[in-house]
């Protein structure tokens, strides 16, 4: 029986729906001001029982005047199903969500939110109503807003009814999260013309879209606004100037300095200033600084001042490669401006005029010293020249250089002169089997020095010398090579070493000895001569020639009994006035006329009376003296009575006769030292091979 009732129950609902409790009115989203009125709408339908509303879940009360909720209450006509919350006035902490609930019937709006909006304050400028900036110095203006402004306020800043821009934005949070403040910044570079500006900051926001604004006026100060004036502008060398100097500025002016090329000018004070000018007040300007309380400005002004030239920049050396381009700069300052010409060291011709010289594809021909010279001023000041060398880098230049003669086995020295820009990596001396750059190897040592100052007139030079210890003969037929390299290529030279042979000097000392010693027995016999055929007379029996071993007659001998041996000693002559003695033995000596000085062996002395016929000499008839086998003598006095001719003459043998009854030697020096190369049976000495005399000769052996 109860199931079939629920049924009928729940069919007789359904039939009923259309007049359930529904709302007509549901309250949405509202904005109010801090302290007007706020109204949320709640309408309902068929619904006739309770309704009550919420503030964040929180319920409020089924009451129209809503006690405990002094701000809050419900109005409408109830019998209409009307419902609306009012809250009069609104603070900040009835802003919520709000829902209108039929409770019997089960119904809730959907959520309403209330905003709360908080007008913003005046906001207030730092350092207004008035703020003091200092003119051409960077200033920050800051408007703050405080309070519990909402939304956040937007700070505007005006002048003059336009907006200005550059400014920065910051807000300050609680910690809450809420805005305690919020400040705006101008950043601005005030000028003079700045002074007594007004300016406004606005605070605008929803809440108060029109804003509130306050004002502040700019107090500027500014350093001194100076001018600088010089009477006259232009004058000459030496005449007197007169600098003035203005200025205006806030605050007052409170000292004032001049300079001149910015050192101070010592003991000038106030705005004026006298001076006397000269050539460095063109490029040294005066200037006057002006100060106050504020800062200081500073003016300067350079006078016309006209003088001669004055070299301002001398022209730098150079150094390029062949075939590339040079060029030379130097600066003269005068006014009016120099005129400027260029030459060659030592040559008047003129290459160029201004301030540049260039020289195209260069070669080694133009490398010297370059002059850029000024002619002076009008008033026959100043003026000069200045001098530039040009290097060009070129492959190195070797020169051989003279190398005296050396003796076999001796020292040797061979130099060469080398030329080189940029300088050479190194000098080689080199030669057949070996080269050398530095130092020693074997009998040959390497020094490379520079060249001294006469001998670089081309340019950097070196001098390399090759040093060779105990010469061989080798090195007088092969050639030593001399060469240098550098980046740009290489030079070389060949260098060959003389030969002094000692040889041909002892044959010269030699010669010259055995003139001098002939010259000297010439003249010995022309004396001894001239001096005995003066005498009156001879005796006798002093002047007797024996002759052992011999016939009455005249003899001959052979070759063999040349040789001077003690066998056989061939005629000997006696003479009481000769330098011929004979000896114990038989044996002829010569006194040497030189005192020992030359000691000869092997030389042949022969005197003769008189030549026959023939070539033959020529004796007496034998004397009857002695008895028989005794040697033979002969009588010469008949034929000493007789004065003969003074002559000296050389024989065929080279053999020195003189028809007085003398003996001399003679003596040369051989021409070579060591035995020389002889053919078979040939007389160890020159003088053997000469022709023998026909008549007898007396050997002397010393």
């Amino acid at each position: 029986m109860l199931v079939p009732a629920l049924l009928l129950l729940l069919f007789c609902l359904r039939g009923h729906a259309g007049l359930s409790p529904h709302f007509l009115q549901q309250p949405d989203d509202l904005v109010a001001l801090l302290g007007d009125e706020a109204r949320l709408p709640c309408a309902l339908g068929e619904y006739w029982g309770l309704v009550q509303w919420t503030k964040d879940g929180l319920a409020l009360g089924g009451e129209r005047d809503l006690p405990g909720w002094s701000r809050y209450w419900i109005s409408g006509n109830a019998a209409s199903g009307q419902h609306d919350l009012y809250i009069r006035p609104v603070e900040l902490e009835d802003q919520a969500s709000y829902e209108c609930q039929a409770t019997q019937a089960g119904l809730r709006s959907r959520p309403a939110q209330l905003h709360v909006l908080v007008p913003p304050e005046a906001p207030q400028v730092l350092g207004g109503p008035f703020v003091s900036l200092v003119a051409g110095v960077p200033a920050n203006l800051i408007c703050r807003s405080r309070g519990d402004a909402r939304p956040t306020p937007e700070l505007l800043w005006f002048r003059d009814g336009i907006r200005l821009d550059g400014t920065t934005f910051h807000q300050t949070l609680l910690k809450e999260g809420t805005t305690a403040s919020v400040e705006s910044i101008l950043s601005l570079t005030p000028s003079r013309h700045d002074d007594g500006a007004t300016l406004v900051c606005r605070a605008r926001s929803q809440a108060l879209p029109s804003g509130k604004d306050t004002a502040v006026t700019l107090s500027l100060q500014y350093p001194p606004v100076v001018t600088l004036s010089a009477e006259p502008q232009t004058v000459l060398e030496g005449e007197k100037v007169t600098f003035l100097c203005q200025a205006t500025a806030q605050p007052p002016v409170t000292g004032y300095r001049w300079a001149k090329g910015g050192s101070p000018v010592l003991g000038a004070r106030g705005p004026m200033l006298e001076v006397v000018a000269d050539a460095s007040f063109l490029t040294e300007p005066v200037s006057c600084e002006v100060s106050n309380a504020v800062g200081s400005a500073n003016r300067s002004t350079a006078l016309d001042v006209q003088f001669g030239p004055i070299l301002q920049a001398r022209p730098e050396p150079m150094s390029v490669d062949v075939g590339e381009d040079a060029s030379f700069s130097c600066a003269w300052r005068g006014n009016p401006l120099p005129r400027v010409t260029w030459t060659r060291s030592g040559d008047a011709q003129v290459l160029s005029s201004g301030p540049t010289l260039r020289l195209p594809s260069v070669g080694p021909e133009d490398a010297g010293d370059y002059v850029c010279r000024a002619e002076p001023g009008r008033s026959g000041l100043g003026g000069g020249a200045a001098e530039a060398r040009l290097t060009v880098n070129a492959p190195p230049v070797v020169t051989a250089l003279h190398s005296a003669p050396a003796f076999l086995r001796g020292p040797a020295r061979l130099q060469c002169l080398v030329f080189a820009s940029p300088a050479p990596d190194a000098v080689v001396w080199s030669w057949d089997g070996g080269f050398l750059a530095a130092g020693s190897q074997g009998r040959f040592l390497v020094e490379t020095f520079p060249a001294p100052e006469g001998r670089q007139e081309q340019g950097p030079a070196l001098i390399s010398v090759l040093h060779i210890s105990g010469t061989q003969e080798s090195d007088f037929s092969r050639g030593f090579n001399c060469s240098a390299r550098n980046r740009l290529g290489e030079g070389g030279t060949q260098v060959s070493l003389g030969r002094r042979d000692l040889l041909p000097t002892v044959r010269i000392l030699a010669g010259a000895a055995a003139a001098a010693m002939t010259l000297l027995m010439v003249i010995i016999g022309v004396t001894l001569c001239c001096w005995r055929h003066g005498k009156a007379s001879f005796s006798k029996q002093k002047n007797l020639v024996r002759i052992p071993g011999s016939s009455d007659g005249p003899s001959s001998r052979g070759p063999e009994e040349e040789t001077g041996s003690g066998e056989d000693r061939g005629p000997i002559v006696h003479t009481d006035h000769s330098d011929l003695v004979l000896d114990e033995e038989g044996a002829l000596e010569t006194k040497d006329p030189t005192n020992g000085y030359y000691k000869v062996r092997g030389v042949s002395v022969s005197l003769s009376l008189d030549e026959g016929p023939g070539g033959g000499l020529f004796l007496p008839p034998p004397s009857p003296l002695g008895p028989p086998g005794t040697p033979t003598f002969y009588d010469f006095n008949p034929h000493l009575g007789m004065v003969p001719s003074c002559r000296l003459y050389r024989a065929r043998a080279g053999y020195l006769t003189t028809p007085h009854p003398r003996a001399f030697t003679s003596y040369s020096k051989p021409t070579s030292i060591g035995r020389p190369d002889l053919a078979p049976r040939t007389p160890p000495f020159p003088y053997a091979a000469f022709p023998i005399p026909s008549h007898p000769r007396l050997q002397t052996h010393v």
